[in-house]
């Protein structure tokens, strides 16, 4: 669990600091993006790459040197060398998103059953709660003694992980062969390219879109190209066809559908926070205080991970996953109806965060209950892609609809914006909701035919 939260703070940083690195190199704000980006699109690509490594007989020794790497790249992002260098370092930090899969391997291979469930339910909470715990420590450190301060807890904190898998990460069972499909991972590389590339440059959709829907169409093109070599392979980075059981289709879907609406909100309610006076409405936090307002959602996520396990011995995974989406729609809802106060918007992120808490510790056991063993990691970060892949659209989504909701002239959106933004929020969670219903009936069916 700890190599998990790491993995998702230091892979978060880049989200507070993007000013200050633009600041700190005198680059532009879209360059300075990128930070965020490359760290997301190495930790997409590098996941069922680990995941794949993790299912064989070297998995200590991938975890190992996967650390080693997001080490290495901690160490560039806090030495004085140039901005490319900083890129290359946060591109490093991102492998190691990869990590979050291997470690439920680990849990369901070495723990007995009925505490392995909990602590993979408790990884996947924590993997998405680690943005909560780094956003306003790098911003506090930020503020204090600037950007190099804040990517120095990153090396901190990786170093002490590499340091506590080296001393108690077990090898991996007997029995496992591994073998990574280099073709596969090249062509999903270049599929996720201008999937994040789209949700990174909002203004592309606005001021050129056809070139957005070109790239658009490349993606999905090569998205159907890479499910073609993965199916041909005899040894495919993804098992697609076990990802095309309805149970674990489904619950892709789900994460699909629900990362966008779930990060769409955590988007709307940072910048809302964040939006200065003159706008109409707004608080005008600075980065750290805004970044507090993420602690309700950490701490009530990892309250609704503690819970879930203990849930589950009388309600299904895919129940509590329509749950989880509902109370994630009440979050919208709260949002939309009352956010002139700052307390309403720290009870906006609450609701998300136990929602999110939710959703996360129940879908390890839906995808789990339809794989083996031996595919645990490959499973599980196949997930991951799909989790991030919706979070990035979700952030796109966002800044499109406030961007089309400002007003010319105009630096900040309508205050109506982030109520329309809203409602489509609840749009997504109630797919997410339908869709999550329909994996229980499927479930109830099979158990009572």
């Amino acid at each position: 669990m700890f190599i998990a939260l790491v993995a998702a703070a230091v892979a978060s940083l880049g989200t507070p600091l993007i000013t200050s690195v633009a600041t700190s190199f005198h680059v532009s704000l879209g360059s300075a993006q990128w930070t965020l980006t490359v760290a997301l699109l190495s930790g997409a690509v590098a996941t069922p790459v680990l995941g794949r490594l993790g299912a064989g007989p070297h998995r200590r020794a991938t975890i190992l040197a996967t650390l080693a790497v997001v080490v290495a790249g901690s160490a560039l992002t806090v030495l004085p060398l140039p901005f490319a260098w900083m890129l290359a370092g946060r591109a490093a930090q991102g492998v190691g998103l990869g990590l979050t899969a291997l470690m439920m391997g680990v849990a369901r291979d070495h723990l007995p059953e009925e505490r392995s469930a909990a602590v993979i339910a408790l990884i996947s909470v924590v993997s998405i709660i680690g943005a909560g715990v780094g956003y306003p420590l790098a911003a506090l450190l930020a503020e204090l003694g600037g950007v190099r301060a804040a990517y120095g807890l990153g090396l901190v904190v990786t170093a002490a992980a590499l340091l506590t898998a080296w001393r108690s990460m077990p090898e991996a069972p007997e029995g496992r062969s591994a073998h990574v499909d280099v073709a596969g991972a090249v062509v999903l590389a270049a599929a996720l390219l201008p999937v994040l590339f789209l949700a990174g440059e909002r203004n592309l959709w606005s001021r050129h879109l056809a070139v957005a829907a070109g790239l658009a169409v490349v993606a999905v093109v090569l998205l159907c190209v890479w499910a073609v070599i993965e199916l041909r392979s005899t040894t495919p980075l993804v098992d697609v066809r076990a990802v095309r059981h309805p149970a674990a289709a489904g619950a892709n879907l789900a994460m699909f559908v629900g990362g966008i609406g779930m990060y769409l909100l955590l988007t709307l309610i940072t910048r809302y926070a964040q939006t200065p006076h003159g706008a109409g409405y707004g608080f005008g936090l600075t980065t750290f205080v805004a970044g507090l307002v993420l602690i309700p959602f950490s701490v009530l996520g990892f309250v609704a991970g503690k819970l879930t396990p203990r849930v589950r011995t009388r309600i299904a995974d895919p129940l509590l996953l329509a749950g989880s989406a509902v109370v994630v729609g009440g979050g919208f809802a709260l949002f939309a109806a009352a956010r002139s106060d700052l307390a309403e918007l720290f009870a906006a992120m609450g609701v998300l965060g136990f929602g999110v808490g939710g959703f996360s510790a129940a879908m390890p056991g839906v995808i789990l209950a339809v794989t083996p063993k031996s595919e645990t990691s490959s499973a599980m970060s196949f997930n991951y892609v799909v989790r991030s892949v919706g979070y990035s659209l979700g952030s796109a989504i966002g800044g499109l609809i406030l961007a089309a909701g400002t007003g010319p002239g105009h630096l900040f959106p309508d205050d109506s914006a982030y109520t329309t933004a809203a409602l489509v929020g609840i749009g997504a969670m109630a797919i997410t909701t339908l869709t999550s219903l329909a994996l229980a009936r499927r479930r109830s069916s099979e158990t009572n035919p």
